[in-house]
């Protein structure tokens, strides 16, 4: 059985590097203001955070696998901690790009080893119930992230926040030590170097169903990236709302992707991973086009905040299904799969953000064409990849866990005993 402490921290660790991301954003402008930096120019320390992220996982996710959770995630919290203090003290926007990056590279260790630690101690219902969580806490740590940075913008600039962040990191890591006990026993890892790291990376994407899952994965997660990181300026500037006003607009996605991420790990535990999949990017594809709509024909404030409000929700809804679909069939190479999902989610993201502010962002029809080209591609993707390799739904979530086998490695571990 995994006791408390381990599962809270578990759900944790999935946090602190979603919202390094995005804390800042209400103060975004006056950032660009300060370091006398273009907005294109200063949406780019969003994107080298979001690179960072996806490349961070994609080292954590083997180098977990091969050597155990444990020393990772200390090495990672610790570099966390250190980068952090560095992006308060940037003096120039170039300093500070290169910073988050690193930033980033750190906090892609706590995502990947809360989801590959996740799968060495849970399993069947169990386990889908986790991914539950971890969607809820993931993506509400991005989405609240703006709007605990607009509260906290009233007593310091954005130097201030992230030392605020560098704060969140030194209490994981005071956290992580008493607690994280290793999760992965030296009989179940890998071995082998770089040769052996690309064949397991080959044998996965090989895998047509795990493929598909990642790609719908990062598809959506390019548009809800593209909404983090333009609507700071279509809602402040185009739409007059203060950094408060902002980050409380973000309070309402906050409450969907909380409900909605909650409900989608429910449905897909009595219904079907599939078709939960599908009813999420339906949200999400009318809330794009909802933005779209709105970039076109100038809509009021109203339908901007309902249509981030479904795309929002339609990605929380989309995320537990695909990620239970993309490890489901890899136990053993658990962290390397996550890494694959970590890579797309935070790399397609990092693509996407810059676009929505080549011409400015300070109207919602950039935004609008970047999400609705994403989510048409997620759909498209869905249809071909995972509709032609899908597995009987739910052939293992839908048996209870006492009836399921549990994993060799999962019964040895000493979260489990």
């Amino acid at each position: 059985m995994v006791g408390r402490p381990l599962a809270v921290l578990l759900a944790l660790l999935t946090v602190f590097g979603p919202i390094s991301m995005d804390l800042y954003l209400p103060l975004l402008p006056a950032l660009t203001l300060e370091l006398g930096a273009a907005t294109a120019t200063a949406q780019l320390t969003v994107t080298a955070c979001l690179l960072g992220l996806a490349l961070g996982q994609v080292v954590a996710g083997p180098v977990s696998d091969r050597f155990g959770r444990r020393l990772p995630l200390i090495v990672g919290v610790v570099a966390y901690v250190l980068t952090s203090v560095l992006c308060a003290a940037s003096p120039t926007v170039e300093l500070l790009i290169l910073a988050r990056f690193v930033q980033g590279l750190a906090g892609g260790v706590g995502i990947v080893i809360s989801q590959a630690a996740g799968r060495d101690v849970y399993s069947g219902p169990a386990l889908m119930r986790y991914y539950g969580r971890l969607t809820v806490l993931g993506g509400l740590a991005a989405i609240v992230g703006p709007l605990i940075g607009g509260q906290l913008a009233k007593a310091t600039d954005w130097r201030g926040l992230f030392l605020f962040l560098a704060g969140i990191g030194a209490a994981l890591l005071v956290a992580v030590l008493p607690v994280f006990r290793e999760t992965l026993p030296a009989a179940h890892r890998t071995g082998g170097g770089l040769r052996h790291t690309v064949r397991d990376f080959r044998r996965l994407l090989a895998d047509r169903h795990l493929l598909g899952a990642v790609l719908v994965t990062g598809f959506v997660s390019a548009a809800l990236f593209a909404y983090l990181s333009g609507a700071t300026y279509v809602l402040q500037e185009h739409y007059g709302l203060s950094p408060q006003g902002y980050s409380l607009a973000f309070g309402l996605n906050s409450l969907g992707f909380m409900v909605f991420g909650y409900l989608s790990a429910r449905l897909s535990e009595r219904w079907s991973r599939q078709a939960t999949l599908v009813l999420g990017l339906a949200l999400c594809a009318a809330g794009a086009l909802g933005l779209l709509a709105t970039g076109l024909f100038g809509l009021p404030l109203a339908a901007v905040v309902l249509s981030l409000l479904a795309l929002v929700s339609g990605v929380a809804t989309t995320t537990p299904p695909a990620t239970s679909l993309a490890l489901e069939n890899h136990a053993e190479l658990a962290g390397t799969a996550s890494s694959l999902l970590g890579l797309a989610r935070f790399g397609f993201g990092g693509l996407a953000a810059p676009l929505v502010g080549i011409t400015g962002s300070t109207t919602a029809l950039p935004l609008g064409l970047v999400t609705v080209a994403a989510i048409g591609l997620a759909a498209a993707t869905c249809l071909v990849l995972l509709r032609s390799a899908a597995p009987p739904s739910n052939s293992t979530e839908s048996r209870p866990a006492e009836s399921r086998p549990a994993e060799p490695h999962a019964a040895a571990s000493p979260a489990n005993r």
